[in-house]
C-alpha cells in the first residue's frame, strides 16, 4: 500500500454521525420510519448527544459514553435501552437512579431502563415522555 493511499484511507473514518446516516439509509425494518422519527426526538432533546452505530443499531453518547441505544431485533415493536456506559459499575446494586415521574421507563436494574415502541402512534403519544426522560437521563449519568 502506498503512503497516499493510506493517507487517504485515514481520512475516509466516518464519524458516528455519518455512521449512523449510512446504517439508516440501508436500515430493513418494518418499523424505519418510527426508528427515524425517535432519533430525531433524541437528538433534539439534548443538544450535547453525539451518535455513533452500538450493537448494531444507532446509539447515543454523552461526554463520549454511551447512554441511549435502539435495540432493533423485535418483532413488531423497538425498545430504547437507557444505560449508563462506564458508570454502570458505580450505580450496581442500587436502585433506579431517579425517580421517573413519567412512566415511561421499565427499570431493568437501577441504573438501566427501557422503552418500547409499536408504532407512530405510539412514538407520537410517548414524544413529551420520551423528550423528559432524555434530558432526566442525561442529568442524572452526567458528571
Amino acid at each position: 500500500m502506498t503512503a497516499n493511499k493510506r493517507k487517504s484511507g485515514a481520512s475516509m473514518k466516518r464519524s458516528g454521525h455519518e455512521q449512523v446516516v449510512e446504517f439508516m439509509d440501508s436500515l430493513q425494518h418494518p418499523l424505519k420510519k418510527e426508528i427515524e422519527e425517535v432519533r430525531t426526538i433524541i437528538l433534539n432533546a439534548d443538544n450535547r448527544l453525539t451518535e455513533h452505530i452500538k450493537w448494531n443499531a444507532p446509539s447515543f453518547c454523552l461526554q463520549d459514553e454511551d447512554r441511549v441505544t435502539f435495540n432493533l431485533q423485535g418483532k413488531g415493536f423497538f425498545r430504547l435501552v437507557f444505560h449508563c456506559g462506564a458508570k454502570a459499575k458505580d450505580q450496581a446494586g442500587e436502585g433506579p437512579l431517579f425517580e421517573d415521574p413519567t412512566g415511561l421507563l421499565e427499570w431493568v436494574s437501577g441504573d438501566r431502563a427501557i422503552v418500547k415502541f409499536t408504532d407512530m402512534n405510539d412514538v407520537q403519544a410517548k414524544k413529551e415522555k420520551l423528550e423528559a426522560t432524555i434530558t432526566k437521563w442525561m442529568d442524572a449519568t452526567s458528571s
